[in-house]
């Protein structure tokens, strides 16, 4: 009987020889985020309900009422999804296998010339996919416990030339992201001052790390969008199910993501966000993803998030909740003016909130359930 491990340690080198050790034995493996609170680790234990868990020193410890895993599954993802319950991603040996390699072949990866880097949570997707990536071709990795600037300029120095970083670190880098050959971003909206080096990527843990590259589906993977504007993807890298129960795929093996999205004339991917995040203003429909990336252009905007509002006239307002410095904030005149002239009239937030910071999740995504709180009360 296979069983999932947790792994309860820090991304070095540790996880990984606990990682491969599981694996090689035939079991799944559940990464343990380091940063939960004991009551959210609890939460997460009782629903995934793992067979045992390894700590510190790698000392691994049986636990009652577990729950076996099927033959052939490799990881569980902890994901709380849209319905905020904890839960986790099952992921193939096979789904795994099919997006290292898929990735690796659009990469260009070299096992003789390049070198991963994981600064990543691997208890996350994206942290994972780099481990997964560079054991399944070959390729030498160095993991770290966490993002530090400076640890991941030396890591450069030290021979990396391959990294996966979300956008509100990647800006952290700045210019230390061009000390990498390639940058893999993902986990958020895309900057339209991305480094050069960056390939955009879209995906989610239900597709095993991104598996739309600038735009264009990796090998095998199939993308379609629905009538009602919904992104829906298939391919071999998708989950086989959700723990501990569930499948979101239909019959045929499509997965609906929850994006709203258009392909071009010659088949690229225009993703515009969540279908649920749509702003319905005054009988249109706005799109935070593309109104925040017209404001980040504004040089007195660290950071954006664009939500919607009740408003007994338009029925949603636009209001723009901006980190900036306090001796140098941008106006709401000149924020309005600016996307009044990309996008139109329509998108221009009527409300400006300053804060020092946006609410963040574990991994750096901005939490728009907790930004529009935090809008609700908006003055200009």
């Amino acid at each position: 009987m296979r069983r999932l491990v947790a792994l309860d340690l820090p991304g070095d080198e540790a996880f990984v020889v606990a990682l491969r050790r599981a694996l090689d034995a035939g079991d799944a493996v559940f990464p343990v985020d380091q940063r939960l609170p004991a009551p959210a680790k609890a939460r997460l234990f009782d629903a995934l309900r793992p067979a045992a868990v390894v700590e510190v020193r790698g000392v691994e410890t049986g636990l009652g009422g577990s729950r076996p895993v099927e033959e052939g599954d490799a990881f569980v993802v902890a994901t709380s999804g849209t319905t905020g319950e904890p839960r986790g991603v099952v992921l193939t040996r096979a789904a795994v296998a099919a997006s290292a390699a898929t990735s690796s072949r659009r990469l260009g990866v070299e096992p003789a010339r390049d070198k991963w880097l994981c600064c990543l949570p691997p208890s996350h997707v994206g942290g994972l996919g780099v481990v997964t990536r560079a054991l399944a071709t070959g390729t030498p990795l160095e993991v770290q416990p966490s993002f530090d600037v400076d640890a991941v300029k030396a890591a450069a120095r030290r021979g990396a030339t391959l990294v996966s970083l979300v956008p509100a670190v990647c800006a952290r880098l700045g210019n230390g992201a061009a000390l990498f050959r390639t940058v893999v971003l993902g986990g958020g909206p895309i900057p339209r001052n991305r480094p050069q080096n960056a390939v955009a990527t879209y995906g989610m843990t239900e597709t095993g790390s991104g598996v739309v590259y600038d735009g264009w589906p990796l090998d095998g993977v199939e993308v379609r969008i629905d009538p009602d504007g919904e992104i829906a993807l298939r391919g071999p890298m998708l989950l086989r199910a959700y723990r501990p129960g569930g499948d979101p795929k239909d019959d045929a093996g499509w997965f609906q993501t929850g994006d709203a999205g258009a392909l071009t004339p010659e088949g690229e991917l225009q993703v515009f966000g969540r279908m649920a995040e749509v702003i319905r203003t005054g009988g249109e429909m706005v799109w935070p993803v593309a109104v925040e990336a017209v404001l980040r252009t504004h040089p007195d905007v660290a950071e954006v998030a664009v939500v919607g509002v009740p408003d007994p006239e338009w029925g949603e307002r636009v209001v723009a909740v901006v980190e900036a410095d306090a001796a140098h904030p941008p106006t709401l005149a000149e924020l309005r003016e600016l996307v009044r002239a990309e996008l139109g009239p329509v998108a221009a937030p009527k409300e400006l909130r300053l804060v020092g910071a946006l609410p963040r999740t574990t991994v750096g995504k901005i939490r728009r359930d907790a930004t529009r709180e935090m809008a609700g009360d908006a003055g200009t």
